[in-house]
């Protein structure tokens, strides 16, 4: 009988919190926002970090991306310790006022290209026109800041985000702000971008039904200090079935594991 090939290694995550803690200092003394929080997102995965308001998810986002330091533990990008902000890790913010008001849309999107200098100007701003295609922008091309709308600001955020091709996308309730119709269009665009591009996402929301429908898997906080209270699947549930009982005994689910019985925005 021949021998069995062996096993190939499963693929190394992407991104890795492990025992992540991260305190802040105040006036009255130091303050622990996240404590011992463990996660990892392998590549094409869509975790949404979910949990009470002040539980640190914003924290989390801000030590992936490297903007402030771990007190204890370690984020890993590729098995590599994160030890500041990086072209791996590109965020997105709620705040509409992350554009240029002196660029237009092509030059904010080709901007970060431009600065990292590994494009001729050419060459960034065919990416950059591509990116602005791929979220329906391209009219606006030559369009200032102060002519888009919200939602549109957000499209070319997340445009510029793309363009960059990071290793991992980093959104910290870019929906947040935006009207129930613009929000419902933006979060249909991710989805198809994401099934269109494949890329990783950690996404941070207030909103349970929004962190079903976009996540590929939920990582739940518990209340301050935020600790890992569970990952649950979610079943690649999706626009399709949003009001199917599975969409809703899922959100009802989620519910329970952080409120017990409470309904409402987390």
């Amino acid at each position: 009988m021949p021998a069995l090939a062996p096993l190939a290694d499963a693929a190394p995550p992407v991104l890795e919190a492990r025992r992540l803690t991260l305190d802040y200092v105040t006036e009255a003394g130091s303050v622990r926002a996240v404590e011992n929080v463990d996660f990892s997102v392998g590549a094409g995965e869509r975790l949404v970090l979910l949990g009470p308001s002040g539980c640190g998810k914003s924290s989390i986002l801000k030590a992936l991306a490297g903007f402030i330091p771990a007190t204890s533990g370690t984020v890993l990008v590729r098995g590599h310790p994160v030890s500041g902000p990086g072209p791996d890790r590109i965020v997105v913010f709620q705040e509409f006022d992350q554009l240029l008001p002196w660029k237009t849309v092509r030059d904010n999107v080709a901007f970060p290209l431009r600065i990292a200098r590994k494009l001729s100007r050419r060459e960034a701003e065919a990416r950059a026109e591509g990116a602005i295609a791929r979220v329906g922008l391209t009219r606006a091309l030559d369009a200032f800041p102060h002519a888009l709308s919200g939602g549109m600001k957000q499209r070319v955020a997340i445009a510029r985000a793309l363009a960059t091709d990071p290793d991992v996308l980093l959104m910290d309730e870019p929906f947040a702000a935006l009207d129930a119709l613009t929000r419902r269009q933006l979060q249909e665009d991710l989805l198809k971008l994401a099934d269109e591009l494949g890329f990783t996402l950690v996404f941070v929301t207030h909103a349970i039904d929004e962190a079903v429908l976009i996540g590929t898997r939920l990582h739940l906080l518990s209340p301050h200090p935020g600790r890992t209270l569970t990952t649950r699947d979610t079943a690649h549930l999706g626009l399709a079935d949003m009001g199917t009982p599975a969409f809703e005994s899922l959100t009802r689910e989620v519910h329970t594991l952080l409120f017990g019985s409470e309904r409402g925005h987390v």
